[in-house]
């Protein structure tokens, strides 16, 4: 197994999951829900700031593998997967919409694998719409993680991240039946196998 400084973000990322469920399960004489709210919201930021750092310094220091490039994308869906369940339990999200991108993660995943397994992965490459749908998704669980109004304007969070994981929930079933039309010739002539 590989080890470098992006890996090493990677891991960092992988590690943050279960500390975004104990925050919550502290005594409320540890950190009020507002410090618990914020403490969580750092940690998917620092989470979601790792994500795009650690492939910027693959590509840059010359450290892409094999490894990291199967990681990776393990990282995102985890921590999304938890976060998105830790707001359903919060009841800041939506059963469904939880329920729409993880089972989307696990089906284009599946896919995914599939796809370079037999050697056809280009054809399910991230797409534009799928950068789209993961910048509304990042945006709305900080939102939603965070949850308090803005001290000056006093704007709700949770009803604007509210809207926008409804919007990543669309882009998601978008963005998975645009995956699964570019893989359907592949489907249909390897159904028989």
């Amino acid at each position: 197994m590989p080890f470098n400084l992006p890996i090493f973000l990677t891991w960092l990322r992988i590690v943050a999951i279960p500390l975004l469920v104990v925050v919550f399960y502290l005594p409320g004489s540890w950190l009020s829900l507002p410090e618990r709210n914020l403490v969580a919201t750092a940690l998917f930021i620092a989470a979601a700031v790792t994500d795009w750092l650690d492939g910027y310094l693959a590509r840059r220091l010359n450290q892409t593998s094999s490894f990291g490039a199967f990681l990776d994308p393990v990282a995102d869906k985890l921590i999304v997967v938890t976060a998105l369940i830790m707001l359903v339990q919060l009841k800041r999200a939506d059963a469904a919409v939880a329920a729409i991108i993880i089972g989307r993660e696990i089906t284009i995943s599946a896919l995914r694998e599939w796809m370079a397994k037999i050697g056809a992965a280009k054809n399910v490459a991230v797409s534009m719409i799928g950068k789209i749908k993961t910048t509304a998704q990042m945006l709305a669980i900080i939102l939603l993680l965070y949850g308090e109004p803005l001290p000056i304007v006093g704007w709700r969070l949770q009803v604007v991240g509210t809207f926008l994981i409804w919007i990543a929930a669309l882009l998601t079933l978008w963005s998975m039946g645009y995956y699964l039309h570019k893989a359907w010739p592949e489907i249909v002539r390897r159904a028989g196998e």
